[in-house]
């Protein structure tokens, strides 16, 4: 396979993930549909928390056999379990102090002592609107974040296909595209999932989707010419800590809707939804 069809392909297994966002502009669900939604998505991040370590750890590993069969020192072992882990913490830690410098400080005014009821209640609508806008802004902030870290974990997707390519693996590589072509698609309702009732712009969707889904295409780009585990690992513990950290954040702000069976279901759904789509990679070899 050429490196002009392997990156062809490439993006076109990223850019699945258009398929599912434009069901952000919907406004006709209730708080259930938006538990339901949200809690799919979670269930589709926790699978891909899960695929990612299951990589990250395959690639740990290694070094750590050979050290126990004596052919090498414990130092390569030691570097990437490190590596692992400055990833994983730039993924939870990292996120959460660049949202923290991010949010904006909004100090609350006392009300003026003596107003009249109609500046209060002023003032009371004033706050009430922003308080919506931050909520908003909330929302798509976390949507993004979402992508950003699909991204990180699809750039990886993307090295397993550039180099299953450059390697001569035709069969493996075509697998790769439709497996991950497929697991793509679901993942457009993770970024989606967490927004709740906010109508994304079709600007936003379109921003969201390239980050999600273009690191796949540019990810076969580099593993054609490059394969280097260092690398695919750092971007492992980069996705798998920003995802369980975008966990933490949608289950949190789906609390205040209530159904919490419902929202469980759709969990199961969800991770059962990535589980399936992967068979069609294990099936082929991948």
């Amino acid at each position: 396979m050429s490196f002009a069809e392997t990156v062809l392909l490439g993006a076109l297994a990223g850019f699945t993930i258009f398929l599912g966002l434009p069901f952000g502009r919907l406004q006709i669900m209730g708080d259930r549909g938006r538990v339901a939604l949200a809690m799919f998505a979670v269930g589709v991040l926790a699978f891909l928390f899960a695929d990612i370590f299951e990589h990250a750890l395959g690639i740990v590993e290694e070094p750590v056999e050979a050290f126990e069969a004596g052919e090498q020192g414990v130092g390569e072992a030691l570097g990437l379990v490190a590596l692992l882990g400055a990833g994983f913490a730039g993924g939870t830690a990292g996120l959460a102090t660049l949202e923290r410098w991010m949010r904006p400080n909004r100090p609350t005014r006392p009300p003026v002592a003596g107003g009249s009821v109609d500046a209060l209640a002023v003032e009371d609508a004033q706050r009430l609107e922003a308080e919506t806008e931050s909520a908003r802004l909330r929302a798509l902030q976390v949507g993004m974040t979402i992508a950003a870290a699909i991204g990180l974990h699809n750039f990886a997707e993307g090295l397993a296909i550039g180099v299953s390519a450059s390697t001569g693996e035709i069969a493996l590589a075509t697998v790769l595209i439709i497996g991950f072509a497929l697991h793509n698609a679901t993942e457009g309702f993770g970024i989606i999932g967490p927004l709740g009732s906010v109508r994304p712009s079709w600007g936003w969707l379109g921003l969201a989707g390239l980050i999600g889904g273009a690191p796949v295409f540019l990810g076969a780009m580099v593993g054609y010419n490059v394969n280097s585990e260092p690398l695919e690992l750092a971007f492992y513990g980069l996705a798998g800590g920003a995802i369980l950290y975008v966990i933490g954040e949608v289950w949190n702000g789906m609390r205040r809707y209530g159904h919490r069976e419902l929202g469980l279901w759709l969990l199961s759904t969800g991770f059962l939804a990535g589980v399936a789509t992967d068979l069609v990679v294990v099936y082929g070899g991948g």
